[in-house]
């Protein structure tokens, strides 16, 4: 799959894969100097790029796993969504769950881009919907 892209800075880079098999591109802080992020807060990131996720399919932008478990720091929406039609800069609202200030510094890996079809829906309302198993349990129902 082909995917326009366009650098919206002179520094911005390009998302790469870390490894041949790897499903996420790695996405880079286009920042000009360390920025701080102090506990329990979020900072809007730049990646300098824009991109046209091809109809029928979104970018997905998930938490680089370590960074997540060494540093506590992940997408403060979890799974930020780029959606086909969107053109501007691609952004990561990165949010430290740590106790301790943590600092990004320029071209810094600070998640992940997977993209991902997704399916056009229509909803039917019903009086009723049908049986199942499970029923209306939630949240642990099925056990551990």
């Amino acid at each position: 799959m082909e995917i326009k892209i366009q650098k919206l800075t002179p520094t911005a880079k390009l998302p790469y894969r870390g490894s041949a098999q790897a499903a996420g591109y790695d996405l880079f802080a286009d920042i000009s100097e360390d920025l701080e992020i102090a506990p329990h807060t979020t900072k809007m990131i730049s990646t300098g790029v824009a991109m046209a996720v091809p109809e029928g399919y979104f970018g997905g932008i998930f938490a680089r796993s370590g960074l997540s478990a060494k540093e506590g720091l992940r997408p403060a929406n979890c799974t930020g969504v780029v959606d086909s039609d969107y053109r501007g800069p691609v952004k990561v609202a990165l949010h430290n769950d740590s106790e301790e200030t943590r600092v990004i510094s320029p071209q810094e890996k600070i998640a992940q881009l997977v993209v991902l079809p997704y399916l056009e829906l229509t909803f039917d309302v019903v009086d009723q919907l049908d049986e199942s198993d499970r029923g209306e349990g939630g949240f642990g129902s099925t056990g551990k």
